[in-house]
């Protein structure tokens, strides 16, 4: 199992556009940008943390455009990181799709970068030109093929709920990251962080997010989606922060998203296979055992609903059951 990744951020470096969204200083609480004696002194940190464990975490650049910001600035980040990847399991970078080419590809792997996840976000290229992305949906197709080409682990980031996006352009995105078979995705559901274009659009009415509830509903069945076709979600919603609820609008966020999510999964699937269950009647609810407190819900809220709707059940397990399965009998 890995651990976290050991994560040196680049606030907004390397970012040639101002995307609707975007305060990574709000998201991070973060603006300071690290030097080469900063990554040496990180790394040497959680070396000393993790000890043996340390070869199952990667370094991770994020926050930027790891592959736009300064060229000699990148390669003096990656020099001091390159000694560690004969400890850790390797180096990963987040970067846009109109800043990879073959060039900079050859670099990468020069420094033992081993993963690269693009920031997607829409493969609708209304929605991405209305939120200012400055990069079409070909970029993403065009720079996921190179870097498969390369031999890199491939990740696919996308965020739903966008300004102009709708719950069928969202689906339609995690079908097109299917097609392009990334070794991981991350989603985020859109949060309006304060001075930004998407707050000034919310504000003034011109942009309505999704609630919390749709995002669940659309993201439980993003879920299911890129289970199926066997691509791991390594992140489902942002990771809290302070700095991140007090400059956010629209009380939509809620730092176990994920949770949240996997319960609503198990809520559908009870709810459809006992539409013609005999209520009067006790049945057997069968899952694998290690997903009980997604069948139960946070602070058990499946598992009351079904109580109130005049279920009458016992839980037993059965681990042949995928994660998310579940059987009636």
């Amino acid at each position: 199992m890995k651990h976290s990744n050991i994560s040196i951020f680049i606030p907004h470096n390397g970012c040639p556009h101002q995307c609707s969204f975007c305060n990574q200083k709000n998201i991070t609480g973060q603006s300071y940008q690290p030097t080469k004696e900063d990554v040496k002194n990180t790394l040497e940190n959680a070396v000393n943390d993790l000890g043996e464990n340390a070869k199952n975490a990667e370094i991770a650049f994020f926050g930027g455009s790891f592959t736009a910001i300064d060229r000699d600035y990148m390669i003096t980040l990656l020099e001091a990181a390159k000694p560690f990847t004969k400890i850790f399991s390797g180096i990963r970078i987040s970067t846009r799709p109109d800043y990879i080419d073959e060039e900079v590809l050859e670099v990468l792997k020069k420094y033992n970068v081993t993963s690269i996840e693009l920031g997607a976000q829409s493969m609708d290229d209304f929605v991405l030109k209305a939120n200012n992305r400055g990069h079409s949906s070909y970029d993403v197709i065009k720079a996921s093929k190179l870097i498969k080409k390369y031999n890199f682990s491939f990740g696919l980031q996308m965020m739903t709920g966008l300004y102009s996006s709708t719950y069928e352009k969202d689906i339609y995105t995690a079908q097109k990251f299917i097609e392009l078979k990334p070794n991981t995705v991350r989603i985020y559901p859109t949060v309006i962080m304060k001075e930004t274009e998407l707050a000034n659009l919310y504000l003034s009415g011109k942009f309505v997010p999704y609630t919390l509830e749709q995002s669940v509903d659309l993201c439980s069945r993003l879920i299911l989606m890129f289970e199926k076709a066997d691509i791991k979600i390594i992140r489902l919603g942002l990771h809290y922060s302070e700095s991140l609820v007090k400059h956010s609008l629209a009380n939509n966020y809620h730092p176990a998203f994920k949770e949240l999510c996997e319960s609503r999964i198990f809520y559908n699937s009870f709810i459809e296979k006992t539409n013609s269950v005999d209520k009067s009647k006790t049945f057997t609810a069968y899952i694998n055992e290690k997903s009980l407190s997604k069948f139960y819900g946070q602070k058990k809220c499946n598992l009351n609903c079904f109580k109130e709707m005049g279920y009458t059940f016992e839980t037993r397990f059965d681990d042949t059951l995928g994660k998310y399965d579940l059987y009636i009998k």
